[in-house]
C-alpha cells in the first residue's frame, strides 16, 4: 500500500496559490485516476483506489500547511504504512520556478509543512516531489509570495506543466518506487 500526500492549505482563498502546489497535484491525480478526494479521514480529505494491484491513497491535509504533521502521523497510523511508502508533494522556493525534483528522503529545508512533519514523526525518511516556485523577488514578503497566485498566463502555464510532470512522477513512484522514478524524472532537468 502507498499514499501520496499533497501539502497545502484548505479554503478557497488559498486555491491555486504557490503553497498549494501539492493540493493541485492531488487534484490532477484525482482526475487521472477517476477517484474523488472527498472522504474525511485522518484530518484530511482522502481518496482511495488501486493502482497496479496495490492500494493507493491520495491525501490533502485539512490542518493548514504549518500543521501538516498531524495528518501525516494520523495517516501513517491509520493505514499502517512506513514513511518510505508515503510520497510528499510540496512547493519549494529553493528550486527554480517550474523545476520538479525528487528525493528519497531529506530534511525540511525552508518549508514549514515539511518541518512540522519531521518534528511530528521524528524522521525525514519520506520520499518527496518538490516543485520549484523560485525565491520571492526582493520587494516581496515570503508569506505573501507563497500565499500569492500566479500573476500571468505564462506563469500559470509553467506551474501547470510542472504539476502535470509531478503527477506523472507520483504515479511512477506508486508503481515502481523512488529509485527508478528519480532516475527517470530527475534526468529531465539535467539534459
Amino acid at each position: 500500500m502507498r499514499a501520496i500526500v499533497g501539502l497545502g492549505n484548505p479554503g478557497d482563498q488559498y486555491t491555486h496559490t504557490r503553497h498549494n502546489a501539492g493540493f493541485d497535484v492531488i487534484d490532477i491525480l484525482s482526475q487521472k485516476l477517476d477517484v474523488p478526494v472527498k472522504k474525511l479521514k485522518c484530518r484530511a480529505t482522502v481518496g482511495e483506489t488501486f493502482l497496479g494491484g496495490e492500494k493507493l491513497v491520495l491525501i490533502k491535509p485539512q490542518t493548514f500547511m504549518n500543521l501538516s504533521g498531524l495528518t501525516v502521523v494520523d495517516a501513517l497510523s491509520w493505514y499502517k504504512i512506513e514513511p518510505k511508502d508515503m510520497l510528499l508533494i510540496v512547493d519549494d522556493i529553493d528550486l527554480p520556478f517550474g523545476q520538479v525534483r525528487l528525493r528519497a528522503k531529506g530534511g525540511s529545508g525552508t518549508h514549514n509543512g515539511l518541518r512540522h512533519i519531521v518534528q511530528c514523526t521524528g524522521t525525514g525518511d519520506f520520499p518527496r516531489v518538490r516543485i520549484g516556485m523560485g525565491a520571492p523577488p526582493p520587494e516581496w514578503d515570503l508569506a505573501d509570495w507563497v500565499l500569492g497566485k500566479f500573476q500571468d498566463e505564462a506563469a500559470r502555464k509553467t506551474a501547470f506543466d510542472a504539476y502535470m510532470l509531478a503527477a506523472e512522477a507520483a504515479l511512477c513512484w506508486a508503481e515502481h518506487g523512488i529509485d527508478l522514478t528519480m532516475n527517470r524524472y530527475n534526468k529531465r532537468h539535467a539534459e
